[in-house]
């Protein structure tokens, strides 16, 4: 997979695929600043993303020094996807990412991650402190392990058809869907400046993939757009989905685990992101610096050049 792209920098290609093994799988990874060696930075996608989602940022980051490695992670584009939901709990995700580092040979990293791919770097710091020397987060806050699993709390919360617990509670019905309507679900999702409509009845995955017109703006035009496209349409959805499948073993997983993170970290808001703010972060991520950039939940691919800025600058602060 090859695109080419105008930056504020250069033209920039991105980088071609390596099939890497690791913890028992094949990752796919794109790499670039291999000249850069001895100063790695992994940046980990979100749902329903791919590694394709930090173009904006590879060329940058390099640039400033970086070696860049961008795994699409088990179950995402052309890396594995084991059959066990159990296999795509934080236990293995994590590990992917420490195996990685061993195939580099680095004791350590700095590690950006966006909404899932937040969540899964918030958990490898904590599972595996030593090997995460700087954190920087983007849309999804630091998780708080409340009194009961996740899913069950969700449910009491949202109800049945919140999407989370739609994937747990009915599984497979919502795998069939998006597959089914692959292009149109992910043309339909990745939007910004959508106007505030009451929410519909049904689950909102489902109603996106079922939605004729999208609402807002497209964040990507049609040729970005369709290295996602692609990338879904060959490997199916399941694999993205046992991610949430896991939450509430994951809530059991991380019950003895020390749940402060000392690390620096930078986290990124949309403003006009879903996901709330967490305003007791500090609590538990002592050392952490917060940046909010006015747009929605798909933060480095709407406001790039400021996303780059943001970051940059704190990355020469640490």
């Amino acid at each position: 997979m090859t695109n080419v792209m105008s930056t504020n920098i250069n033209l920039f290609e991105f980088p071609e695929p390596t099939m890497i093994s690791v913890n028992g799988i094949e990752l796919e990874v794109f790499e670039a600043g291999k000249q850069n060696k001895g100063k790695p930075i992994v940046l980990c996608h979100g749902f329903p993303e791919h590694a394709f989602s930090w173009r904006h940022q590879i060329p940058i980051l390099v640039k400033a020094g970086y070696h860049v490695i961008v795994p699409n992670q088990r179950g995402y584009g052309k890396s594995s996807r084991p059959t066990e939901v159990t296999d795509y709990d934080i236990e293995h995700l994590t590990a992917d990412l420490v195996a990685l580092l061993n195939h580099y040979g680095y004791k350590d990293a700095t590690f950006i991650g966006h909404d899932w791919g937040a969540n899964i770097v918030w958990n490898l710091t904590l599972l595996h402190p030593k090997r995460v020397n700087k954190v920087i987060n983007l849309a999804l806050p630091y998780q708080e392990r409340g009194e009961k699993p996740w899913i069950e709390f969700m449910e009491e919360v949202f109800g049945e058809d919140f999407y989370f617990v739609h994937f747990n509670r009915q599984q497979g019905v919502a795998d069939a869907i998006l597959d089914k309507n692959t292009g149109q679900f992910l043309r339909n999702l990745f939007r910004k400046n959508i106007p505030p409509v009451p929410p519909e009845p049904g689950m909102l995955m489902i109603n996106l993939a079922r939605a004729e017109k999208p609402l807002g703006q497209p964040i990507m035009d049609e040729s970005e757009l369709a290295v996602f496209v692609s990338a879904f349409e060959s490997s199916g959805f399941t694999g993205a989905i046992n991610w949430y499948r896991n939450l509430d073993r994951n809530w059991h997983l991380l019950a003895d685990v020390n749940p402060i993170i000392q690390q620096p970290t930078l986290m990124i808001y949309g403003n006009r992101d879903m996901i709330p703010k967490f305003e007791r972060l500090a609590e538990f991520v002592p050392n952490v610096d917060v940046v909010s950039l006015d747009c929605g939940h798909w933060i480095q691919q709407e406001l790039p050049e400021e996303t780059n800025q943001a970051i940059l600058k704190w990355l020469e602060q640490h």
